[in-house]
């Protein structure tokens, strides 16, 4: 048994997680701010001994014990990483410094959670981890691409230095059940117009393309990275990306809407293609995508009628 810190535990992602370490029999300290977490994610595991709740923003130091850290506390979705960019740098660059500060003084493994975003609109299709990204420094992304650029460049520069026990993962999108309706992630806003009827919101032709991950397909490449001896980066996603207008119409097929789509804006540095090469995960980590778009779709969309029958549950 290991005790385990989940930093934004509280997340779409670091709540199943946390799921996933107690299955596993290993006592998780939580830790969040509940900027984009929720406490209704992580309700279910209150009360049980071998977990642990605390509300901390990382951009502040905290002293704690731990023998692994999953630093995964970031804003993730644009909506919420530009409602504060400032403060967003700060959770990428001070936490991860105040992140791996604590890893290096009690000797824990920590893995950073990077993302696909640090390739920006990228040149090389499907991107590998060698790919240095093409990233517009100056624009609204920039808070979030460049923010978890620096956090690598951080997490490297500790463990050649330090000598700081790392791994590194590049998440793609990533979707599943406990993603907020207010995410502004496409999956999810997708999902939520259908339900309630309205119009399904395409930025731009529609023909940029995404790869989407099940949330339980990244939780086991997360723990099969943070189990193994290759520090990265690794891509974690689910290769075969396809457009943004033939997702709408899988969530228009699979939730029964009616809804129509209309098209919007494009937003600015929004990516024209994004799919991950997981050549390297499927070598070091034995891992490799095994829940359908479809299945994962329809799972999701159950779990927001549910939600939007009674957001209080």
């Amino acid at each position: 048994m290991k005790r385990i810190l989940v930093t934004g535990g509280a997340g779409f992602i670091g709540s199943h997680l946390c799921d996933r370490l107690i299955a596993d029999g290993h006592e998780v300290l939580c830790l969040d701010n509940y900027f984009t977490g929720s406490k209704r994610n992580i309700q279910h595991l209150v009360g049980n001994p071998r977990f642990e709740l605390v509300r901390h923003d990382i951009v502040h130091p905290i002293f704690l014990e731990a023998d692994e850290v999953y630093n995964l506390a970031c804003p993730a979705s644009p909506v919420h990483y530009q409602y504060n960019p400032v403060k967003t740098v700060k959770t990428s660059v001070l936490g991860t410094i105040h992140m791996l500060g604590l890893a290096s003084r009690v000797h824990a493994r920590m893995l950073q959670a990077s993302t696909s975003e640090i390739y920006g609109d990228p040149q090389q299709h499907p991107q590998r981890e060698t790919y240095w990204g093409h990233v517009n420094p100056i624009g609204p992304r920039s808070c979030y691409d460049e923010g978890k650029r620096v956090a690598e460049t951080l997490v490297m520069d500790y463990h050649r230095q330090n000598g700081t026990d790392v791994r590194i993962a590049r998440i793609f999108n990533t979707f599943g059940p406990r993603m907020r309706a207010d995410d502004g992630r496409v999956v999810s806003n997708f999902i939520v117009q259908a339900l309630r009827g309205e119009p399904i919101t395409i930025f731009g032709d529609g023909k940029q393309t995404r790869a989407f991950c099940f949330v339980s397909d990244l939780i086991e490449g997360l723990v099969r990275l943070m189990g193994s001896d290759h520090v990265g980066p690794v891509n974690l996603g689910h290769p075969g990306a396809f457009t943004i207008l033939d997702l709408a119409e899988k969530v228009k097929r699979i939730s029964a809407s009616r809804s129509h789509v209309v098209f919007a804006e494009a937003r600015q540095d929004d990516p024209v293609q994004r799919d991950p090469d997981i050549s390297l995960a499927r070598q070091v980590l034995k891992w490799e995508p095994k829940v359908a778009v479809d299945q994962g779709l329809n799972e999701t969309v159950k779990y927001f009628q549910d939600f939007l029958r009674d957001p209080s549950r």
